[in-house]
């Protein structure tokens, strides 16, 4: 992923509450960031051994221009990036009778405390109420974790130039090869437009997010009913 210029004002603060360094992170490639984390979450027993109760989130839309707040990258005191795409972790979380069901976002390209509970994140990164320019509207395709894992593949070319050379240094591990030997489906993944969005939820959406290669796309207003309705 890679960053673009955008004006806009606020203020920020953060906090954490699991050390987001004992996490592989390698600067704007996101998409493999959170894919060595739903493995790791699963590994410490943070979440299910099998990422059953992880989803994959990519951020985007038709321009590849999506503002997010309280992003490290940023320079700016409100700490707003207009990111080409990003790519986030959800983690759902079941409430019992004396706890309200809280699902979770794990951005370890964020400011705000990690991992951030959906309702949070929505309102400080996100933020579906602020005015912006309709180009930068964002679309989310929700990709079940252990669909992701078993899928997804990269040989990083859309981190090379025309001359071939790095536009940002890649991890030092080898590229991630799907199960079926796939090299590259990156773009698959984070190429989405307003054509994609799933306009009602209900129960082929919920369905789909379980079975499909590359899960659901839904508006920045779906997001967290969307979860509300995830079993």
């Amino acid at each position: 992923m890679t960053t673009s210029k955008l004006e806009a004002s606020t203020s920020s603060s953060s906090s954490s509450t699991v050390d987001v360094s004992q996490f592989q992170h390698t600067p704007f490639y996101c998409e493999e960031n959170v894919y060595l984390l739903c493995k790791e979450l699963g590994t410490k027993g943070i979440a299910d051994a099998k990422g059953s109760d992880l989803f994959v989130v990519f951020i985007s839309n038709e321009k590849k221009q999506i503002p997010l707040w309280h992003q490290k990258a940023s320079y700016r005191a409100d700490g707003v990036v207009l990111w080409d795409y990003h790519v986030i972790c959800i983690q759902r979380k079941v409430g019992g009778r004396d706890s309200p069901l809280q699902h979770l976002v794990w951005d370890l390209d964020s400011t705000l405390s990690f991992p951030c509970a959906l309702a949070s994140y929505v309102a400080e990164t996100i933020r579906p109420t602020f005015q912006t320019f309709p180009e930068f509207q964002r679309y989310f395709r929700i990709v079940h974790a252990p669909i992701f894992l078993r899928s997804f593949a990269s040989d990083r070319r859309h981190m090379k130039d025309p001359l071939g050379e790095w536009l940002h240094q890649p991890p030092v591990y080898e590229p991630i090869v799907s199960e079926d030997g796939t090299v590259q489906n990156l773009n698959d993944y984070f190429d989405i437009s307003a054509t994609d969005v799933v306009k009602e939820a209900g129960y082929d959406m919920i369905n789909a997010v379980f079975t499909e290669k590359f899960g659901v796309v839904i508006g920045e207003n779906q997001l967290e009913d969307f979860f509300s309705q995830i079993p």
